[in-house]
């Protein structure tokens, strides 16, 4: 069964400009970008303003309190990966919650939900630090020009959107408990109203902070003090977070893993990611079948597609995490050689198994400049709202990142001191025969490094542009059932037919965003309908040297 025609029809458009291009899941963020880049600013300026000025048009996605990966592809063809996750503190240990199910749905819950909401689940952010790191090594403008529009949008407010008083009232009661989150995202009691303005003052001079002292202001400055003092409660939620774990975070900055597929080059960031490893892994896969001859979006597809992706997480299952404590065979899971072992497992009866929790609830940015630099970045404060509290008198929402450990001991990814988070994070950068082609990335926790997999199979496989390669529908399994987006519906009996389990989604993983490159430096910017994503292309330029009007 081929499919003839795109089951889909796209929402939203691109824009083409051949001196950078910003895209993030917010107008905001993506305007705090393309500033940059029009005060000669270059990609990393742009992303990191970016991410700053998310933290207050999306504070229930990221915040300065979380954690997360940035993949930069400089104008020398230099790849670094700047690993900013959140690890464990230096007290805490693999019994310090009670877990309460085996089940596999409900596996990472524990006592009184400890490892989810208040200051027991926060663990040591990172973005605050990577921000900082990236751009003052490889930025161009003073950090005070970068952090200054997250600054004025905290100060002069901005207009609530359906995405976020949506995401209010999926945890309107969490966020009533705590006094300080509630004044802000609850005024008067009830959920803020889409096209009301929030304006975030305490935030703001939180900002003005960082501005002035750098991320000291919160690893060990008074921003840092203000957040242990929030956590260290004397009751039974009391947090274990320590102003010497926050003074002694560092981020990482790591080398990419590299693949390749049909001509192109696949880079992804190593672990404790998982993302680089096994999209190379299941593209090896796919590799030794005819998936253009398939069609999109076909049964004989979509059944490849779910076999590809349940391995690849059963390899995950096996060896994944923070290379510090976990042994990962990543040169055993890319090689070409392994994939084609790996197919002998198609077709296999999956077992059942455990699911660590790992966040949907993320933002991610891609940013080009006309010097070739490339940030494709994902960051979070991993549930919505983080841990649904908010530091008193600082505006700051900080992470649930204890939610992702395995809250039992003597497992691969049990708790340890100074063990970084797991994620499935998949800021992926493409190039052929040298040149970048594609830069793209996405939320949606476990459901990002599939979802990315299948766009790269859309751009290469089935042509698509890069508009539709990023707004088509999605499939995601880790093996026990299938999940089907809207645009997929048709196919579910076919589907069932092949003995799958099949749930129909309002989306699979969130709102991807990509930028392409042509030859002859025209780069094109596309955000797709499962977020606020928004993409602003610059051209023109400067005048002529010389050139002046004269009557």
């Amino acid at each position: 069964m081929i499919r003839k025609n795109l089951p889909f029809t796209c929402e939203k458009r691109s824009a083409s400009g051949d001196l950078g291009v910003v895209v993030t899941n917010a107008p905001l963020g993506t305007a705090a970008g393309s500033e940059m880049l029009a005060a000669g600013g270059n990609a990393i300026d742009a992303a990191v303003a970016a991410l700053l000025t998310l933290t207050v048009v999306e504070p229930m996605m990221v915040g300065i309190a979380g954690g997360g990966i940035s993949h930069i592809r400089l104008s020398d063809g230099r790849h670094v990966v700047v690993d900013a996750l959140s690890t464990a503190g230096a007290a805490m240990h693999p019994t310090m919650f009670t877990p309460v199910s085996e089940l596999p749905e409900r596996y990472s819950d524990t006592l009184d939900r400890r490892n989810l909401v208040g200051p027991s689940a926060v663990a040591v952010p990172g973005n605050l630090r990577g921000w900082c790191l990236m751009q003052a090594k490889y930025g161009k403008l003073p950090f005070a020009d970068v952090i200054e529009p997250a600054i004025q949008a905290a100060r002069r407010g901005f207009t609530v959107s359906h995405y976020l008083n949506g995401a209010i009232k999926e945890h309107q009661a969490d966020l009533a408990a705590d006094v300080e989150i509630a004044r802000l995202m609850l005024p008067g009691g009830t959920p803020a109203e889409p096209g009301s303005r929030m304006v975030m003052g305490d935030y703001a001079e939180s900002l003005r902070q960082v501005q002035a002292e750098g991320d000291s202001a919160l690893y060990g400055g008074a921003l840092g003090r203000a957040l242990i003092d929030r956590l260290q409660t004397g009751g039974p939620d009391a947090g274990v977070l320590t102003l010497e774990d926050l003074v002694s975070y560092t981020a990482i900055e790591r080398e990419a893993i590299f693949g390749s597929y049909r001509g192109h080059i696949i880079a992804g960031p190593p672990p404790p990611a998982s993302s680089g490893v096994h999209i190379v892994q299941m593209l090896n896969m796919l590799e030794n079948f005819d998936v253009a001859a398939m069609g999109f979006g076909s049964v004989e597809s979509l059944g490849l597609l779910a076999e590809v992706i349940r391995i690849a997480f059963e390899d995950r299952r096996a060896a994944s995490g923070d290379p510090d404590f976990v042994e990962v065979p990543v040169e055993r899971y890319i090689s070409k050689d392994y994939a084609r072992t790996c197919l002998q497992r198609m077709k296999e009866r999956p077992t059942p198994h455990p699911s660590l929790h790992e966040s949907r609830d993320t933002t991610h940015v891609t940013v080009a400049d006309r010097d070739g630099n490339i940030v494709a970045a994902t960051h979070t404060i991993n549930s919505l709202f983080g841990a649904r509290i908010m530091v008193p008198g600082t505006g700051i929402i900080p992470n649930n990142y204890m939610l992702n450990y395995d809250p039992r001991p003597g497992k691969a990814m049990s708790i340890a001191p100074g063990k970084r988070v797991p994620t499935a994070m998949a800021p992926m950068i493409l190039l052929k025969e040298g040149r970048p082609v594609f830069a793209l990335g996405l939320p949606g926790g476990v459901r990002i490094f599939p979802s990315a997999m299948q766009a790269i199979v859309n751009l290469i496989d089935h042509r698509m542009s890069l508009q539709q390669a990023v707004e088509a529908p999605r499939l995601w399994t880790e093996g026990h059932h299938v999940e089907l987006e809207p645009a997929y519906s048709d196919m579910e009996e076919a589907l069932v037919r092949q003995g799958r389990e099949v749930r129909l989604v309002k989306t699979v993983g969130g709102g991807m965003n990509a930028i392409a490159f042509e030859q002859d430096g025209m780069m094109t910017g596309a955000a797709c309908w499962r977020a606020d994503g928004t993409v602003m292309a610059q051209s023109g330029g400067l005048a002529r040297p010389g050139v002046r009007f004269r009557l």
